[in-house]
């Protein structure tokens, strides 16, 4: 997923996940509330609603980031946007981690349909459409909003949830780097057809939407590619990294945060040969996660015979 911090308001942390608001967000806000002004009595009901929008897509993250926590990922941050929110996450590179904290964005919403449809329900059987017309409306308009989002979601276009869900399926049968790269190719026809859905319709925020999913289905197609080449690199025996456990592979893959020289670590013992500079903690290539040099794993001695 690409970067957003950009820009950004850091708004709270909670569960030990900090929550960004990009500035952007609020220039989008003026503009839907009033376009959507007519449709309550007071533009007070509009915010509302435009809140309530905030908060459905702050818990789909949110179940995003406590379901990677859960597998033993690393949740980073959140950071919501006009076109909705992305957590980065980092769950360990296993298809049933990936599935799941994928998967658990979705469910938030799949779990909020009784509730509103409930409470949608109530507001019919007491007679607010009467005595509370807003209220009565803001209800309704809440249980559409999450339930559009939920079934956008699922589109199995990549980066979205669908097309990540996509993905994480086809890494039982076809491997990390063949999967990503597949899931990649059917996000550009996703592209495409979200394209022509935007002439159709004469949607602005369609060909905005369209063109962030083009550029996160080109990254992630070229991280397919790299990890495709990853696979096939030879690696260094007796280390292993010790989230993972996957060996690391041999060549110049760690850059330097001081000189920007690429070196390989484990033969200059997490020193850059260039510079001199010393690094506290190597990152593994496969999973992410960064450890002390001393702790990736070595052989056991042999057995004396």
């Amino acid at each position: 997923m690409m970067a957003l911090q950009q820009g950004t308001i850091r708004l709270f942390r909670f569960a030990g996940i900090d929550v960004f608001l990009h500035w952007s967000w609020f220039v989008v806000a003026v503009f839907e509330i009033d376009q959507r002004a007519g449709g309550y009595s007071s533009i007070a009901w509009n915010v509302l609603e435009y809140l309530a929008l905030f908060a459905i897509v702050l818990t789909h993250e949110f179940g995003h980031s406590l379901a990677c926590r859960q597998v033993g990922g690393t949740p980073d941050r959140i950071v919501l946007w006009p076109l909705g929110g992305v957590a980065y996450v980092n769950p360990p590179p296993r298809p049933g981690a990936t599935l799941w904290s994928i998967a658990a964005g979705p469910l938030v919403n799949v779990a909020l349909l009784p509730v509103l449809f409930v409470l949608g329900l109530a507001s019919g059987a007491l007679g607010w459409a009467n005595t509370m017309p807003n209220l009565e409306a803001l209800l309704r308009s809440v249980f559409y909003i999450n339930a559009v989002l939920l079934i956008f979601n699922m589109l199995p276009i990549y980066p979205l949830d669908g097309g990540q869900i996509l993905r994480s399926l086809l890494w039982y049968p076809l491997g990390r780097a063949r999967s990503l790269m597949v899931a990649a190719v059917v996000g550009f026809a996703g592209v495409a057809g979200l394209a022509a859905l935007a002439v159709w319709i004469r949607s602005a925020w369609f060909f905005v939407l369209a063109a962030f999913i083009l550029m996160n289905c080109w990254t992630g197609l070229q991280r397919a590619r790299a990890l495709s080449k990853l696979a096939k690199s030879p690696r260094r025996e007796g280390i292993a990294c010790p989230s993972c456990g996957t060996a690391p592979p041999i060549g110049a893959l760690w850059r330097c945060n001081n000189c920007r020289n690429a070196f390989d670590t484990f033969q200059t013992q997490a020193a850059c040969p260039f510079c001199g500079a010393r690094f506290d903690n190597t990152s593994c290539i496969d999973c992410g996660r960064r450890h002390p040099i001393s702790e990736w794993a070595t052989p056991a001695p042999a057995p004396l015979k």
